[in-house]
């Protein structure tokens, strides 16, 4: 659960629903029914371990937010998915109706996802089996196969799904361990692909996938995008 105000709204709130629905309460320190409704469902979000999340909004403090929601009445409920609204309702519902409502936001685990919960190699292939798109499957297994030497069978795997932020490092792993690039001093690596990416495609494909295995705050990601742009264009 995170007090959300008009300062944070966009990045705990919209930003945030791209990555796992987001719950909005809208409520007041005056208002009755969201100290009823409030509890409920900070209790029923909880339940999910994180699969939805919980943003409350004092709308006294926060007039921008309550704005957005075009509030009338409080406690007002809005879910968001992908920063869109997509569902919601108003007043102090009973329990039942706020556990449909969030149940709606975050389907139970199917048996594909409980597969993939253990985690090993057998029960990832059975996920497979079962939603052979299961990204999580894909990514999971793609690691072992990385672990075990494998990359051109990571790799072929992980072409089977649309690219995530995560399987775009394991694929530059991937590419990486093909080539059998020894990485001792990245800085210096990427200085001496930095003078021949201008006509070397696979120094520049190279230079690129170490890139993408830095970690996302790593500074010098934002310095080499810089410097291999200005190299190319």
């Amino acid at each position: 659960m995170a007090e959300v105000t008009d300062a944070t709204f966009e990045q705990a709130v919209v930003a945030r629903s791209n990555q796992v629905p987001v719950v909005v309460d809208l409520w007041a320190p005056w208002c009755e029914p969201c100290k009823t409704l409030g509890p409920i469902l900070e209790r029923v979000i909880a339940e999910t371990g994180g699969a939805v999340e919980l943003a409350k909004v004092n709308v006294d403090e926060n007039p921008r937010v309550s704005g957005t929601f075009q509030v009338q009445s409080i406690p007002a409920v809005y879910a968001m998915r992908d920063a869109k609204v997509v569902d919601g309702f108003v007043g102090a519902v009973p329990e039942a109706q706020v556990r449909e409502f969030v149940a709606r936001l975050a389907p139970p685990p199917s048996e594909a996802d409980q597969l993939v919960a253990a985690g090993d190699e057998v029960s990832l292939r059975r996920a497979l089996e079962l939603e052979a798109g299961h990204a999580g499957a894909v990514a999971a297994l793609a690691r072992i196969l990385l672990d075990r030497d494998e990359p051109a069978a990571a790799l072929e795997l992980l072409a089977k799904i649309p690219e995530t932020a995560e399987t775009r490092v394991l694929a530059a792993e991937a590419r990486l361990a093909e080539r059998r690039v020894v990485v001792d001093d990245v800085d210096a690596l990427l200085d001496s692909l930095l003078e021949r990416v201008r006509g070397d495609d696979e120094a520049r494909q190279e230079f690129v996938d170490l890139l993408e295995t830095l970690g996302a705050d790593d500074p010098r990601k934002s310095r080499y995008r810089k410097a291999l742009a200005a190299r190319l264009f």
